[in-house]
């Protein structure tokens, strides 16, 4: 049976539904596509015509008509790439031209300019299909989501604990350098993938106890920043996403979105854990309830009121 392309496309985005990913994603990926397969009906070209050139053609067509930044340039062919990945997968396509297409790789930017849409092609991309790498995302997801949810340091997420985590409040105690401690909201997608990954947690080590480490390996060890560091890129690249993702990346997203969305600096701040006060004058001049409404008003992930 032939289907058109758009035809495809609806069954794909149904397909992503199926897989649990966020309305905003699926919107991202139905407007990258949707305007890929526009241009392409006006060159005349069927999906199975398509060949890299064309890609290319298109690339720099919508860099001259919307002048769009190298970031978001990366985020329309990743929802290509993804689309044509699945047709192909699923035998409408023999080929998938995508696949080997690559912009050139830009100058890194300062710090944190990924924008949000791309953030949340990572974090809601399809889970795997084999239990061992499910698991594995499980694991994984709980840590991006941590990381731009609350913008740890890698080494504060390396060393959280059990009794660091206040799930009722939504609150995180972290201690950072100097041994300073502050407490930080975290959103309900993150809660949501903690509460996952404990699961997960039981079956590899069993019960933990109030000073267990959160993030542990498949032999019950804590996991080592270099381990974080190594499946925050992998899971990046297996959204196909060409961003060379680590976690201070992540924190500098979370500094970036906070501050574009309230402008509320001094609470930024104090998330980041970068004021010069005392862990005495933290605990006794934060409001943490103005800090949770900022939170919840201002981060992406977080459950809006």
């Amino acid at each position: 049976m032939q289907y058109g392309a758009m035809q495809l496309l609806s069954m794909w985005i149904k397909d992503r539904k199926i897989q649990n990913q966020s309305e905003h994603t699926l919107d991202a990926y139905f407007r990258d596509v949707s305007n890929f397969i526009d241009f392409c009906y006006e060159k005349k070209l069927e999906l199975k015509q398509i060949e890299t050139s064309d890609l290319r053609e298109y690339i720099a067509y919508r860099v001259e008509k919307d002048q769009l930044s190298s970031t978001s340039l990366q985020r329309h062919l990743t929802s290509i790439r993804q689309f044509m990945k699945w047709a192909e997968q699923g035998n409408y396509l023999d080929i998938n031209p995508a696949d080997d297409f690559q912009l050139k790789r830009q100058p890194r930017p300062l710090p944190g300019m990924i924008d949000i849409e791309t953030v949340n092609l990572i974090m809601d991309q399809a889970e795997p299909e084999k239990p061992i790498e499910k698991q594995l995302w499980i694991r994984d997801k709980a840590i991006l989501e941590l990381l731009y949810s609350s913008g740890l340091r890698l080494a504060e997420i390396q060393g959280l604990t059990i009794r660091d985590i206040d799930f009722n409040r939504h609150l995180l105690r972290i201690t950072g350098k100097g041994n300073k401690t502050r407490i930080v909201p975290f959103g309900s997608k993150a809660r949501d993938s903690l509460i996952e990954w404990l699961k997960i947690y039981r079956i590899w080590q069993g019960e933990f106890s109030p000073q267990s480490y959160v993030f542990i390996t498949q032999r019950g060890n804590n996991i080592t920043p270099r381990q974080i560091e190594n499946r925050v890129k992998y899971q990046a690249l297996r959204a196909g996403v060409n961003v060379d993702l680590h976690p201070h990346l992540l924190r500098h997203c979370f500094a970036s979105h906070m501050l574009s969305n309230s402008g509320d600096l001094r609470a930024v701040q104090e998330m980041l854990g970068h004021s010069n006060l005392s862990t005495t004058q933290i605990y006794t001049h934060i409001d943490f309830d103005r800090l949770a409404q900022v939170y919840d008003q201002a981060h992406p992930r977080a459950q809006k009121n």
